[in-house]
């Protein structure tokens, strides 16, 4: 069984995030880079499932070449090889044709990515990688099991959860507890340095949504501490002041 696997190089979430060039523009600069979480899990599953049944687990990732290092990080998790797609990732759109582009050729059986990235939030892209496959998509997929050729899984529904069954190939936008992060051990590490790391070309396609300025959301506001003998005052501040009753 193939696998592919697509991961972001995202900002650890304990990176204090600044903006320059009139909050037009990520700063970057001190900022610590990781495998998107959501992907995490994406991974892990994929490297049981090879476990399970055989096969190859494929890693890919749109971005330049600041991004290897992390490409390498999921190499010793237990990737066999991976794709560098030569682009900054700049909207979903351009990244999905970039993966979907890759994907065919590589005849993937099962294509797995995070619910969302950590950064943009959009919760797009496996949508449209499953669209320019003409696969079906499904996400946020919660847990996968694969008999043959038929995969089994849930996935989080507004109210509870549904349960599927779908024939490979497909595309599968992960959370947890699909599976449980792997941390890298020295073997891993070591051999993620021989693993091959292809870099190729980014197919051309006009960036269609550009980010034309940030902000950092406001300051929080001062902490108002109420006697817990006084419930009268709580439900009074939260009534007149937070008005969230």
């Amino acid at each position: 069984m193939k696998i592919l696997v697509c991961i972001t190089h995202v900002p650890d979430t304990t990176s204090k995030i600044a903006f320059t060039d009139d909050n037009t523009k990520f700063d970057k600069n001190g900022v610590q880079f990781i495998i998107g979480p959501y992907d995490d899990y994406a991974l892990a599953r994929a490297v049981e499932l090879k476990e399970a049944h055989g096969g190859s687990v494929t890693v890919l990732n749109v971005g330049t070449a600041e991004t290897e290092p992390t490409i390498r990080k999921a190499l010793a998790i237990g990737a066999d090889d991976a794709i560098r797609v030569d682009a900054e990732p700049l909207d979903s759109y351009s990244v999905a044709r970039n993966i979907a582009h890759y994907a065919k050729e590589g005849a993937y059986d099962l294509i797995l990515m995070g619910r969302e990235s950590i950064d943009f939030n959009s919760g797009l892209v496996h949508g449209m990688v499953g669209e320019l496959l003409n696969l079906p998509s499904f996400s946020p997929v919660m847990q996968l099991d694969i008999e043959g050729d038929t995969a089994k899984m849930s996935r989080e529904i507004e109210g509870g959860k549904e349960f599927l069954e779908v024939k490979l190939p497909f595309v599968a936008g992960c959370q947890e507890p699909i599976a449980e992060w792997k941390i890298p051990n020295m073997r891993g590490i070591m051999t993620a340095r021989t693993k091959p790391l292809n870099v190729v070309p980014a197919t051309e396609e006009t960036v269609q949504v550009s980010a034309e300025k940030f902000e950092l959301p406001p300051e929080k506001g001062e902490v108002k501490l109420v006697d817990p003998e006084n419930p009268a005052e709580l439900v009074n501040l939260l009534n007149n002041e937070a008005k969230v009753l």
